[in-house]
C-alpha cells in the first residue's frame, strides 16, 4: 500500500551525468532540464555558489576566490562533494521541495567503470535526495533511447559520442556483449 502511495507522491528520474553536460528525465514529461555539469564553488571552503548554467556563465569570468569546477572527468566523479551538490540542485529543481516522497533515479554510467566508481555515483545521489538509485550503462541507455530492438537475439551496435567520452557497444538479448570507451 505504502509503495503504492511513495510512487504516486514521487517521480521517476533518469539522469545522464555528463562529463559536459548533464540532462534529467522525468517519467511522462520527457527531458525536463540540460544543463551543463559545472559548478561554481568559493576556493578553499567549496561552498557551492551556482550551477550549471548559472556556472557556466562565471566561467573566465570569476575573480580568484570563486572558481567554476567540472567535477566529473573522462565520465566518472572526480570530485565526490562537489557531484553531490550539482545533483542535489539538479534533482530538487526538477523534484521541487514539496511534500513529495524522494524521487526513485536511473542514472547512465560509462560501460567500463570499476565497482568503486558505481559506488561513489550511488552515494552520492543518494546522499543528493534519491530514495532509490539504479545505475544502467551508457550504451544500454542509448540503445533504449533510440528503440533499438535490445532484448532480440540478433546483434545492435550503438556509438554513444559524449564530451568526456565516446563508447561503441554491440547489444544483444538485453546485454552488452563487447564494449569499448
Amino acid at each position: 500500500m505504502f509503495e503504492g502511495l511513495f510512487g504516486w507522491l514521487s517521480s521517476d528520474i533518469g539522469i545522464d551525468l555528463g562529463t559536459a553536460n548533464t540532462l534529467v528525465y522525468v517519467k511522462d514529461q520527457g527531458i525536463v532540464l540540460r544543463e551543463p555539469s559545472v559548478v561554481a564553488v568559493q576556493a578553499g571552503t567549496n561552498k557551492v555558489l551556482a550551477v550549471g548554467d548559472e556556472a557556466k556563465r562565471m566561467l573566465g569570468r570569476t575573480p580568484a576566490n570563486i572558481v567554476a569546477v567540472r567535477p566529473l572527468k573522462d565520465g566518472v566523479i572526480a570530485d565526490f562533494e562537489v557531484t553531490e551538490a550539482m545533483l542535489r540542485h539538479f534533482i530538487t529543481k526538477v523534484h521541487g521541495r514539496r511534500m513529495r516522497a524522494r524521487p526513485r533515479v536511473v542514472i547512465a554510467v560509462p560501460s567500463g567503470i570499476t565497482e568503486v566508481e558505481k559506488r561513489a555515483v550511488r552515494e552520492s545521489a543518494t546522499h543528493a535526495g534519491a530514495r532509490e538509485v539504479y545505475l544502467i550503462e551508457e550504451p544500454m541507455a542509448a540503445a533504449i533511447g533510440v528503440g533499438l530492438p535490445v532484448q532480440d537475439p540478433a546483434g545492435n551496435m550503438i556509438i554513444d559520442i559524449g564530451g568526456g567520452t565516446t563508447e561503441v557497444a554491440l547489444i544483444s538479448l538485453s546485454g552488452i556483449v563487447f564494449s569499448r570507451s
